[in-house]
């Protein structure tokens, strides 16, 4: 049976006193976050610019490929994988109170979790960069309505807002919380009223250039569904970290409540303006494109604060803490120090290069290779736990050095490998192809191969 930590704050620190804070497991008292905050998180985060941007990528060259019905349909076929995913994959978190880096050992052993841990970081840094770019841009437009076109500088307002994230990170969870909330409601508001200016002032280009298109029911949708769940794809990997910090007692069906509701409000909402805004624009970089949009400086100068507002709640949620806890399981650094080099890093991600004031492209390819290795990622850590486990995981042994998950799973590191493989056979449908073969792959190998593997002990291929 799994053995569950205690708990009391004092028992952690008794139990695990080699182990940095941030990593150990949380108990009772360490749980802080409520439900509505919690969902006020989500909304919070599906309300920002990457979103907008990804909604605005069924745009190419000034053309619409997906007509609206396409669109909505896609965004809530991801939205309902994406909220699915979530609640099973957050449930070793909210069960044992442990971080995503060390869920991984569990599957790919203390030195294999080094390599699947960089695959979760190394994207969420660069999106990081990403919000920030759009972020500073949208801070670029304030200071040149304030300056009145004496300052134009998108570099130097991206590394001063990369900055403020850095300190604002600096006091973890208890700075998202009030954070995420207020942008939540202040964004959301916003991004209701440019939706009214869309359909008061564009009504005849949208219906042109959106609504009454043909669109394309083949690879184009498909694949845009694999985009908007691609978006999702690192942030559900590494569900544990935010469902060990919510409170304690919620069924798995009020979790999977929690996410669904804020991410189809959030999510398919910011997704649908942004394909609006593009399509009456030809623009694909949102401070621009409702800068175009907004033909009123006061207007745009309160939208682009909105703009810098969500860029901060999304990458406190999203892009921040997953690859500050790599950080700190790689080099054993204290959070603000982790929390710190993760913003420089982010800053030297040029994000600039993905963010095209016509064309998204670069974006959408981006994430559909990531996608490749996070989808047998994620399909390897849920039949792992579910199949495999039955959840019962031992989690103090997830912390020993020389214990049953030492050194690294050769069938997990292998069925990732194998699934990014063929999921790079179609990169646009990367995600779901990983996904699959992972899922089939990973149980085979795990059951056929390497029989003296002591990744086999406690599940249901353990020789009895």
């Amino acid at each position: 049976m799994a053995k569950q930590i205690d708990n009391s704050e004092e028992v952690n620190d008794h139990q695990f006193p080699n182990v940095e804070k941030s990593l150990r497991p949380n108990g009772a008292k360490d749980r802080t976050v409520g439900k509505i905050p919690y969902m006020f998180m989500w909304i919070g985060d599906g309300v920002n610019m990457g979103n907008m941007t990804l909604g605005a990528s069924i745009v190419v060259a000034g053309t619409a490929t997906l007509n609206i019905f396409q669109t909505m349909l896609a965004a809530f076929i991801s939205i309902l994988i994406i909220s699915s995913i979530f609640a099973f994959n957050d449930r070793m978190g909210y069960k044992n109170g442990v971080p995503y880096v060390i869920q991984l050992r569990m599957s790919f052993g203390i030195k294999g979790t080094i390599i699947s841990s960089l695959l979760r970081a190394v994207p969420a840094v660069i999106w990081y960069g990403i919000q920030s770019w759009i972020g500073g841009s949208a801070l670029n437009e304030i200071m040149k309505i304030v300056t009145d076109g004496a300052f134009d500088n998108i570099a130097i307002c991206f590394m001063l807002l990369t900055f403020v994230q850095i300190v604002l990170s600096w006091y973890g969870f208890h700075s998202i919380k009030w954070v995420e909330t207020l942008a939540s409601v202040v964004i959301m508001v916003s991004m209701v009223y440019v939706f009214t200016i869309l359909v008061s002032s564009y009504g005849d280009e949208l219906v042109t250039n959106w609504v009454q298109i043909d669109g394309n029911w083949g690879l184009p949708f498909f694949g845009y569904i694999m985009v908007f769940l691609g978006n999702y794809a690192a942030i559900f990997l590494n569900a544990s970290d935010y469902s060990r910090e919510l409170e304690s007692g919620i069924s798995d069906g009020k979790r999977g409540f929690m996410y669904f509701t804020p991410i189809l409000i959030s999510y398919g909402f910011i997704l649908i303006v942004g394909a609006m805004t593009a399509s009456v624009t030809g623009v694909t970089n949102p401070p621009t494109a409702l800068a175009m949009v907004i033909d009123n400086s006061y207007v745009t100068l309160g939208v682009s604060a909105f703009i810098v507002l969500a860029t901060i709640a999304t990458n406190m949620v999203a892009n921040i803490i997953p690859p500050t806890y790599v950080i700190s399981l790689i080099t054993k650094a204290r959070y603000k120090v982790a929390v710190t080099i993760t913003g420089l890093l982010a800053m030297g991600a040029f994000p600039w290069m993905l963010v095209q004031e016509d064309n998204s492209e670069g974006l959408d390819m981006f994430i559909k290779m990531y996608s490749a290795f996070l989808g047998p990622i994620v399909a390897i850590l849920l039949v792992d736990y579910y199949l495999l486990r039955k959840q019962n995981v031992n989690v103090n042994d997830l912390y020993k050095q020389d214990g049953p998950f030492a050194g690294y799973n050769p069938s997990a590191l292998l069925a990732m490998f194998i699934g990014a493989a063929f999921a790079f056979i179609n990169v646009d449908l990367a995600w779901v192809i990983g996904f699959v073969v992972a899922s089939i792959v990973y149980p085979l190998l795990s059951k056929y191969a390497f029989k003296e593997s002591r990744f086999k002990e406690n599940t249901i291929f353990e020789k009895r």
